[in-house]
């Protein structure tokens, strides 16, 4: 769904709390009963897959085969090469134990993002090396602290980024990327917090300062980032909201933009006759032919975002034809015309600024906001739709029809 999450969900089967319904925009949407029973069903197979093959799933998943009462085991979804879905698959692993500063969570819910697809296909810089556990933010309750870890307790109710690995039973990450879940906010919605309204509120406020009057063009407004742009933006008086989103769900969302418009459809001519100025922001996880487009539809001092190029994964595997095609249609960007109409053009990467350039700190703060907004129920996340870890193929599947 060029939407990196709404957020799709991966929750134990043995969650504590039985699902809540997804929004009517969820293509898969299934009774909360029917995905208890599913998930449980689907847990007790799996459970009898791994022990009738553990030691070849133990073996790719942790280098060596495992022995009953040898080290302590858990389930995580296995990336075992770049690829269609049939690439993954529930194994057993050796479960972690927390480093020096490193805090150890018991998994209840992990996000699915769009960047989860793209690590998939390989279609991302330099990935790292398969087989390999994929996720990037997750939720669940500290079991154990690592030596130097202050400011947390065993039993916390926590919600954290992880550098890989978050597709797992267990988890263990740096405790500068782990934060405390409010005391009314679910597993599931945790899930889905920090990466899409992180992004959101960086692009917005840090990047590119958006203030009372503005107006605001996000692509796949349907979308975990799109609504969390939605839900920020109605913080700040008289925001203007254009969105593109694909038509089966615009019934869902068409309260959460001011303009909404089909992503197949000329929305420049459509923004344009709105507003003949053009937008004061564009943010654009699609890339290619939109990236033009985007920088059009800029008023005199308004900035456009890159943050995302789903435009360029156009299937279930790389496809290196789309790559092209895709770049081939970005426009190249003349420094001397961005001078003269007085524009700016930013990139944003939430993943590269914790995990390559250092900036837990700033993100830390920008945590402590949006908890306070939620809190004050002025935002609040929006889950799609829950799977169990055993159904990890079908997580996938909203992704790639949409």
């Amino acid at each position: 769904i060029a939407q990196p999450s709404i957020a799709r969900i991966q929750q134990e089967a043995t969650a504590e709390r039985s699902p809540p319904p997804p929004p009517p925009c969820s293509p898969l949407a299934r009774p909360p009963s029917a995905m208890a029973k599913e998930g449980a069903e689907k847990a007790d197979e799996t459970e009898q897959m791994i022990e009738k093959e553990g030691g070849k799933d133990a073996a790719e998943g942790s280098g060596g085969s495992l022995r009953a009462g040898d080290t302590k085991e858990m389930r995580a979804v296995l990336l075992s090469g770049f690829g269609g879905l049939n690439k993954l698959r529930v194994a057993k692993k050796v479960m972690p134990e927390p480093q020096e500063g490193e805090l150890k969570i018991r998994v209840k819910a992990c996000g699915l993002n769009f960047i989860d697809l793209m690590v998939r296909q390989g279609n991302i810089d330099n990935p790292p090396k398969t087989p390999l556990v994929p996720g990037f933010e997750c939720s669940g309750i500290i079991e154990a602290l690592g030596d130097s870890v202050a400011g947390f307790e065993i039993g916390d109710r926590v919600m954290a980024f992880v550098n890989y690995n978050a597709w797992a039973e267990v988890v263990c990450t740096p405790v500068e990327f782990v934060y405390k879940i409010p005391d009314d906010m679910s597993f599931s919605e945790a899930a889905a917090f920090p990466m899409n309204f992180v992004t959101a509120y960086m692009m917005l406020f840090e990047v590119a300062n958006l203030r009372e009057g503005m107006s605001v063009l996000v692509h796949s407004a349907g979308g975990g980032v799109g609504q969390a742009v939605a839900q920020l933006c109605s913080t700040i008086p008289s925001v203007t909201v254009f969105g593109t989103a694909s038509s089966f769900k615009h019934e869902a969302i068409k309260d959460s933009v001011t303009h909404l418009f089909d992503r197949n459809a000329d929305y420049v001519q459509e923004v344009k006759r709105i507003s003949a100025e053009g937008v004061d922001i564009v943010l654009d996880c699609l890339c290619g032919e939109n990236t033009g487009k985007g920088l059009s539809l800029l008023k005199p001092l308004g900035t456009y975002i890159l943050y995302g190029s789903s435009n360029m994964v156009t299937g279930e595997t790389k496809s290196f034809f789309s790559f092209a095609k895709s770049w081939w249609q970005v426009e190249k960007v003349n420094p001397i015309k961005l001078y003269e109409e007085n524009k700016v053009i930013a990139g944003f990467s939430l993943l590269n600024l914790l995990f390559k350039q250092g900036r837990s700190g700033l993100i830390k703060g920008i945590m402590d906001k949006l908890i306070t907004l939620y809190n004050e129920k002025k935002i609040k996340p929006l889950v799609d739709s829950l799977w169990a870890l055993e159904e990890v193929g079908k997580w996938l599947l909203p992704l790639l029809i949409s």
